[in-house]
């Protein structure tokens, strides 16, 4: 099983490099890191299980009502890749599964 993420800055129209991000299962901490220059971060291979995809978004944010955004997602199949991008913006964001 493999996880990526990328965060785009819906209020600027870029990548949200530097964003810190952490992964969690079962309340431990499995994966942490930050965005690159293009906004993503990939490779990390947490297993199966319920996760949770922890954006700080207050860091990156000069204002926004969410300080942090949190998505929280299972992994039914170890072998397969999962994508959780993040659109963010300072009032609003949204998510999907990627590929």
């Amino acid at each position: 099983m493999s996880f990526s993420t990328h965060v785009l800055d819906a209020t600027t129209g870029r990548p949200a490099a530097g964003m810190r991000v952490r992964l969690e299962r079962e309340g431990a901490v499995v994966a942490e890191g930050v965005t690159d220059a293009d906004g993503r971060i990939k490779g990390w291979e947490p297993g199966a299980g319920v996760h949770r995809v922890v954006f700080d978004t207050g860091a990156h944010l000069a204002e926004t009502f969410y300080p942090e955004v949190v998505i929280t997602f299972t992994v039914t199949d170890p072998a397969d890749h999962y994508h959780v991008p993040l659109l963010l913006s300072p009032y609003a964001y949204s998510t999907y599964r990627g590929s």
